[in-house]
């Protein structure tokens, strides 16, 4: 309820305890993240990867798959994998594989996490990560997207987002931090901005139902600073996949090649 209410989406579904509560699709960030944070730590023990290197990690794509809703009360399991390092321009990319089981075993969801981070060297061959093959990407003539609405970020997002959904990383609540990160000032963290965007496709592609979502991707550009306001465009639907981006306030893509996948 707490990370619905972060993003301000008060969906019944999300908020009814009456009836029983469903979780926002991108709810996994939030049992996700703690692993991240474990793989950090670890990492500063057995490899030459510095803090100051980790600081300058920044989430660059993100690809989620959901077996099934989520509806507490649960009790997941999350497993992080490295699947791969390489370099890229801006610095070394690598990819985390997360598993998430429920206490049967049965699988919850896969999430494949994609961070640069800026100015730091690959030792070694690359090793791309095998990641779950996209749809393909329609042709999209440039024109009128099939719809677009506009979503408001107030200035204390990031604070709120950080609280509610348990996702701690100074970059987005400490200028201070920020600024030692190379970064103008805060910014509002990528799976927030992606999240809403999933809500608005939830309202108008999937009939309200969160349960349809199947598949969350998207690769982050543009910075979102705060307050501002966004503009999320459905720029194609093909059968069950809907096609998206997020541009930030000043026209930058702040989401690119977005993707949300529907179960009948």
């Amino acid at each position: 309820m707490a990370y619905a209410a972060a993003l301000g989406d008060s969906m019944p579904c999300y908020m009814d305890t009456m009836r029983g509560v469903i979780a926002h699709p991108m709810l996994p960030v939030c049992f996700e993240w703690p692993v991240q944070v474990a793989m950090r730590a670890q990492f500063e023990k057995a490899t030459s990867l510095t803090r100051d290197e980790a600081m300058r990690g920044v989430h660059a794509t993100h690809d989620t798959v959901l077996y099934r809703a989520i509806r507490p009360p649960e009790r997941p399991t999350t497993r992080l994998t490295v699947a791969g390092v390489e370099r890229r321009k801006p610095g070394a990319y690598m990819v985390t594989r997360l598993d998430t089981v429920d206490e049967a075993g049965k699988p919850v969801c896969t999430s494949w996490y994609g961070a640069i981070y800026r100015g730091v060297e690959v030792i070694g061959s690359d090793a791309p990560a095998k990641i779950a093959p996209a749809p393909t990407q329609p042709i999209i003539e440039e024109g009128e997207p099939l719809s677009e609405c506009q979503v408001d970020v107030p200035a204390g997002m990031a604070h709120i987002y950080t609280e509610c959904a348990r996702v701690f990383n100074p970059i987005h609540t400490d200028a201070a931090v920020a600024h030692a990160a190379g970064l103008p000032e805060i910014i509002l963290h990528g799976t927030a901005t992606l999240a809403m965007a999933v809500s608005r496709i939830i309202e108008s592609e999937a009939g309200k139902d969160p349960a349809r979502v199947e598949r969350v991707a998207g690769r982050f550009g543009a910075m979102v600073t705060m307050p501002s306001t966004l503009t999320v465009r459905m720029l194609a639907r093909e059968g069950a996949v809907v096609f998206f981006e997020v541009l930030s306030r000043e026209g930058r893509l702040a989401i690119r090649d977005g993707m949300v996948v529907l179960r009948a």
